[in-house]
């Protein structure tokens, strides 16, 4: 078990300095060599947790789809807000998130790799059937065609701003998006109910950041002294 634990944290390491290279230098820019010298790993335990620097990029983008930090609510759309909030407070703070962004919207590698874009899709289009089935949204709404708007919404949101010249709020500037979409998805008596803010963003941080606090403590005596694994998968 210790071994396996071991395995499991190298691997993580791994694809850590991974994102981070990636998101500094992009895929076609990043090498082994590069990875290698920010994981401080050998290279055999490099390669037997991924043969090569194409499996590297899909690890990396395979972490972009999470629901990580998101509890249950007792409004099916409130967690698929919280989703795209949470994600939109740490993706900037996440060298993981932010670098498989970049995969996914330079050209170079979405011919290599894909996207994990129809993964978002489904995702949230699995929530909203759910919300639906609740009363929560308006009956005639497609599921699949309204979580790909979002998903579009969210990424090209990033995509902008990042690219002007003023700073902007992730979170801010995603709930505002979110507030002009759901008039036409949710019922007016669910809308009044939903918390769709910046501030609710930072305080579901807080609370993964806690959760993440408490794992790690009660993993320790398993693992002993050593690096912390990071963001969880």
């Amino acid at each position: 078990m210790a071994r396996q634990e071991r395995a499991i944290r190298t691997r993580r390491v791994i694809l850590e300095a991974a994102a981070a290279v990636f998101g500094e230098r992009g895929y076609e820019a990043a090498t082994i060599s590069d990875v290698l010298e920010r994981a401080e790993v050998t290279k055999g335990a490099l390669y037997f947790h991924f043969p090569s620097k194409e499996d590297l990029a899909r690890g990396v983008l395979d972490e972009a789809v999470t629901t990580e930090g998101v509890r249950p609510q007792s409004i099916k759309l409130q967690e698929l807000v919280d989703v795209m909030l949470l994600i939109a407070y740490r993706l900037p703070r996440e060298p993981m998130l932010s670098a498989a962004l970049r995969l996914a919207v330079d050209l170079e590698s979405r011919r290599l790799f894909g996207t994990r874009w129809p993964d978002w899709t489904e995702l949230l289009a699995g929530l909203l059937r759910e919300a639906r089935e609740r009363g929560e949204t308006h009956q005639h709404i497609d599921e699949t065609e309204v979580a790909r708007i979002m998903v579009c919404a969210w990424t090209g949101v990033r995509v902008v701003t990042e690219g002007l010249p003023e700073e902007y709020d992730l979170p801010r500037e995603i709930a505002t998006t979110f507030q002009m979409l759901l008039p036409s998805i949710a019922v007016p008596t669910v809308l009044a109910r939903l918390d769709v803010t910046a501030d609710r963003a930072t305080r579901l941080f807080t609370n993964l950041t806690e959760d993440r606090r408490k794992e790690e403590m009660d993993a320790e005596p398993s693992t002993g002294a050593g690096t912390g694994t990071g963001i969880s998968g």
